[in-house]
């Protein structure tokens, strides 16, 4: 088969040879050309093949895009070698656009192309082509593939898919400073002739700007350019197609550029003098007035720091930087006076405070201003010769006793006479009083420093011939100490007087208070007063260290005997002169415990633990004695509805038998033998009936040294004990068939108290230290008390 193309702009014939058909190297159409193949069998074995094979080398079609011919564009043609020119042999065309853009003749082979087309849409097609046998439909060539390219014509001009475009560049730059970067794209094929080769030229900005006609780079062409002069350029770029050769299609954009601002202008002071009114009367701290100087700059390259810069302005001046407005304030730093100096000279420099040194050729950027400032005198208030008096005096003096002297005078040139007044809206009033015409202060009443030692008041000023100017004064006036108040004992407490004190024993130490300062107060002397006789109850001693103590001369004392006693005693003070007070002592005496630890009544210490008042003492009483009542009632009446146990004195199956053996006491050592209970291993060989009273009771007296010595040898677990004779009791079959009731009493072992009995003790007289029943609390406090006395006894 054979395929030949042509083009109109250059027509050329491609004669496809036949060749030995290679795989992988591109497509083709397979011709009939006897050739040998072999293929390798299972076993090893070689069969020879004998067929036609074919083979073709492919050129591309090329088909001229936006063809507007009134007939159809020819694209090639397709032959096969088995074409003997009879018309037998039929093509057929298959792939993308067959049938409908590309059409082929099936007796000659010819391709046409019906549409015109775009490139830029699609840039090829691929198609397949077939040989058959008209008459048998046997296909004389297997089905190949080949593509037609749509070759490309400048139809596209250069568009900018950005813009228009906005870029800044500092001003005062360099030449060839860059400030932008344009790109034009071109949709036509940059691979065939100049359609897609663009080159940039500009078309409006000249000479400011310039551009690289091959990367579309955008650079300054002018030095110095100024934004305060021109501030916004417009610059047009035009991109051409075909090399910028005549007939290429252009496009073009727009750049807005702005020079930004650069810190290339000093500050100026529109004039180099001004003048400033100011009243004496302004407040320091507050403005007095304004000063600007203009920066041609933007930004913080326009910041301006003002100062003043001779010592004589900036002694009584200060100036500030407004950031909104960048003024220069001017505020005052001391207070004027126009008796005392009338006019001030400012030299005031404003200053850039951002600097560029790639400008520091063009000198300084900074620039003085001379401010001349002229006072204005103001009638003003009188003025006293201090900001604030302290003054004192003694309490208890009479009234109209002087206090001190305030002044003040008129501060203008004229001296006006000058009154004086207390502000009547504060309390000193009630104790002031003050001179108008010459400011003497002085008392209305007495005073009393243990009532208020300090009074703040405050002093008035005007003139007479302008009263509404007044100044003001603070006097704060101390009330100085005299010993007018005597001492009195600290505390008003009862004093607790334990029973078991003895003679020369403290029970207390008092202490005095004076309300007087430490000067006439803080020094205290005791005694009992001297016109009473000797008190037999109580001393005082004074310990010379501003305190006494109170000791006891009686033996005991007794609560239910007498329960209060009274105690007065002298105190003196160390002022001068010298003062004296009696305070009387209330004394109760008490139950303590041991060694006086709880210095407390034994009523008082349970209300005040219990936090409770009498009333609801009693509350919490009744409601007891009325749940006790309930109870025993309740357990009255349900014996009242019991049936008795034993019904008739015949029926003995369930009997209970008592014992209701009385022992002697603690000096009865030979009702019991308490050996049976100490030591079970030795009355193990006593087993006897015990549901049954025995016929007769058998006394054994035994030495309590014996028992003694019985019961420290062998003590065992009278747990263990009781728990073997439950189990006798409940496998012995002698027993009678009623329940019987045996009861075993230990007082056992380990208690922190011990045994009080005294089957064990050694001897009558003991050593031993009962102090540790201190320790018990308030229920052992009685046995306390009793040992306590008896150790008393035998060492008195």
């Amino acid at each position: 088969m054979r395929i030949s193309t042509t083009s109109c702009l250059c027509p050329f014939l491609v004669c496809l040879c036949f060749i030995q058909r290679c795989y992988g190297a591109g497509h083709h159409v397979p011709a009939k050309v006897p050739s040998k193949n072999q293929t390798k069998l299972a076993n090893g074995e070689t069969e020879v093949h004998h067929r036609p094979k074919r083979g073709w080398i492919w050129n591309q079609f090329f088909v001229l895009e936006e063809h507007l011919g009134p007939d159809a564009q020819y694209v090639g043609k397709l032959h096969s070698n088995s074409d003997k020119g009879d018309g037998s042999v039929r093509y057929i065309l298959s792939g993308e656009g067959a049938g409908t853009i590309f059409i082929i003749d099936e007796v000659t082979g010819d391709i046409h192309a019906t549409k015109s087309l775009d490139r830029e849409r699609k840039t090829h097609y691929v198609l397949h082509a077939q040989a058959l046998d008209r008459y048998t439909e046997e296909a004389l060539e297997p089905k190949s593939e080949f593509i037609i390219k749509v070759q490309d014509i400048n139809d596209n001009a250069p568009k900018f898919p950005d813009g228009p475009f906005v870029a800044t560049v500092p001003e005062m730059s360099e030449v060839g400073t860059s400030v932008l970067q344009v790109t034009a794209s071109d949709a036509d094929d940059p691979t065939y002739g100049n359609s897609a080769r663009i080159v940039y030229s500009i078309l409006q900005g000249q000479p400011y700007f310039s551009v690289d006609p091959k990367t579309g780079i955008i650079r300054t062409a002018l030095s110095d350019m100024d934004r305060e002069a021109r501030e916004h350029y417009t610059v047009v770029i035009q991109a051409k197609d075909m090399a910028g050769q005549v007939g290429g299609l252009s496009g073009s954009t727009t750049i807005n550029i702005t020079l930004t601002d650069v810190n290339d202008n000093p500050p100026m002071f529109p004039q180099k003098n001004y003048q400033l009114y100011v009243p004496e009367s302004a407040q320091v701290g507050k403005p007095v007035g304004k000063i600007k100087a203009n920066d041609e700059d933007l930004g913080i390259n326009a910041d301006i720091k003002y100062s003043i810069i001779n010592s004589e302005g900036a002694n009584t001046f200060s100036i500030s930087t407004d950031r909104d407005t960048r003024e220069g304030i001017i505020s005052l730093k001391k207070p004027l006076n126009y008796e005392r100096k009338k006019t001030y000279t400012l030299h005031i420099e404003g200053t850039n405070t951002h600097m560029d040194p790639r400008f520091s050729y063009l000198g300084s950027f900074k620039d003085t201003a001379t401010l001349k400032i002229t006072v204005g005198d103001v009638d003003e208030a009188p003025v006293f010769s201090i900001d604030h008096y302290i003054m004192d005096v003694y309490e208890n003096s009479p009234s109209g006793t002087e206090v001190g002297v305030v002044t003040a005078r008129d501060p203008d040139s004229r001296n006006s006479p000058v009154r004086y007044f207390l502000d009547s809206k504060e309390e000193g009033v009630r104790y002031f009083r003050i001179d108008e015409i010459s400011g003497l202060i002085r008392t209305t009443q007495p005073l009393d420093r243990e009532d208020m030692a300090w009074h703040n008041i405050t002093v008035m000023a005007s003139e007479v011939d302008n009263p509404s100017l007044l100044s003001h004064v603070p006097v704060t006036v101390q009330v100085l100490d005299v010993n007018d108040n005597p001492p009195e004992i600290a505390t008003d407490e009862e004093v607790i007087v334990c029973e078991s004190s003895r003679p020369g024993q403290v029970i207390q130490t008092v202490t005095a208070v004076d309300k007087d300062d430490f000067a006439n107060g803080q020094r205290f002397s005791f005694a009992l007063p001297s016109q009473l006789p000797v008190n037999p109850n109580f001393t005082l001693k004074d310990n010379e260290d501003s305190t006494a103590s109170i000791i006891g001369r009686r033996r005991r004392f007794n609560h239910l005997t007498q329960e209060l006693y009274e105690l007065p005693i002298v105190v003196w003070d160390g002022g001068e002169p010298s003062l004296s007070g009696t305070s009387t002592l209330t004394l109760r005496v008490c139950p303590c415990q041991r060694h006086g630890r709880i210095r407390m009544c034994q009523g008082e210490a349970f209300l005040s633990s219990a936090g409770l008042s009498t009333g609801a003492l009693i509350a919490i009483l009744l409601c007891i004695v009325i749940l006790l009542a309930i109870v025993v009632l309740f357990v009255t009446l349900r014996r009242s509805k019991k049936e008795p146990l034993i019904i008739s004195e015949e029926d003995i199956r369930e009997n209970v038998v008592t014992y209701d053996d009385e022992g002697g006491g603690e000096e009865d050592t030979e009702a019991f033998d308490m050996i049976a209970l100490r030591n079970p291993a030795a009355a193990e060989e006593l087993k006897f009936r015990r549901d049954v009273r025995p016929e007769a009771r058998k006394h054994c007296a035994t030495p309590r040294s014996r028992r003694t010595k019985a019961v420290e040898l062998d003590e065992v677990d009278v747990h263990e004990f009781i728990k073997q004779r439950l189990v006798e009791a409940d496998v012995d079959t002698s027993v009678p068939p009623y329940d019987s009731l045996q009861t075993y009493a230990y007082e056992g072992q380990g208690s922190p108290t011990g045994s009080i009995s005294p089957l064990d003790t050694p001897g009558t007289q003991s050593e031993q230290d009962y102090n540790y029943l201190d320790d018990w609390g308030p229920e052992f406090q009685k046995l306390a008390e009793l040992y306590g006395e008896a150790d008393s006894d035998v060492t008195t």
